[in-house]
């Protein structure tokens, strides 16, 4: 009997230690948990800066590049949708690696899951771009009112160095009026509304 009340006590241990080091999960404005497969705004946590993710040209492209809408466009962004990469997770904890896709529909690609794009010469920055092989996102908390950043991870394949990508904390570049999402300069935070 001794030996049984022992091995409950031991598993219950082990249970209580594995909570304990999961992550906890990203929350939506409302404190809600983001769910995979559900939309979400992104929206900037400091107010009157500007409106959601969406999908923005740059230099005449097509609009496949992330970015946000203006604050005075009046237009809502596009939701994303998270998935995480083990398929049993439902629910999107900090620092779980994620792809993230916008819902929408893009005239231009016919992928509007995100990727990271190479290094810009001229800004030394590399773009956050739809359109291709989605890359690692992962969302972490910066504890100041519900707000989060993206980190993200570049996909590779047969490149010298693939087992160590250069990940990277997104954050804001402001090029001709047009703000993008892109990795390799300062942070910028994000809070999420649940759309349905």
């Amino acid at each position: 009997m001794l030996r049984l009340i022992g091995s409950l006590s031991f598993l219950w241990l082990l249970m209580v230690i594995s909570t304990m080091a999961q992550s906890p999960p990203v929350l939506d404005i409302g404190g809600e948990s983001l769910r995979s497969g559900v939309e979400y705004l992104a929206d900037p946590a400091v107010a009157d800066v500007a409106g959601s993710l969406t999908l923005v040209a740059r230099n005449g492209s097509c609009p496949f590049y992330v970015g946000q809408e203006s604050a005075r466009s009046g237009r809502i962004g596009i939701p994303v949708i998270f998935t995480p990469r083990n398929p049993q997770e439902t629910i999107i904890t900090e620092s779980t690696e994620v792809t993230v896709t916008f819902s929408g529909v893009s005239t231009c690609v016919g992928n509007t899951a995100w990727t990271i794009g190479g290094e810009d010469p001229q800004t030394r920055r590399r773009f956050v771009v739809t359109g291709a092989e989605p890359s690692y996102f992962q969302i972490n908390s910066r504890r100041l009112g519900g707000s989060y950043t993206f980190r993200g991870c570049p996909q590779c394949v047969d490149e010298p160095d693939c087992d160590r990508p250069t990940c990277g904390t997104a954050g804001i570049l402001i090029q001709n009026g047009t703000r993008f999402l892109v990795l390799d300069g300062p942070e910028f935070t994000f809070m999420f509304v649940r759309v349905n």
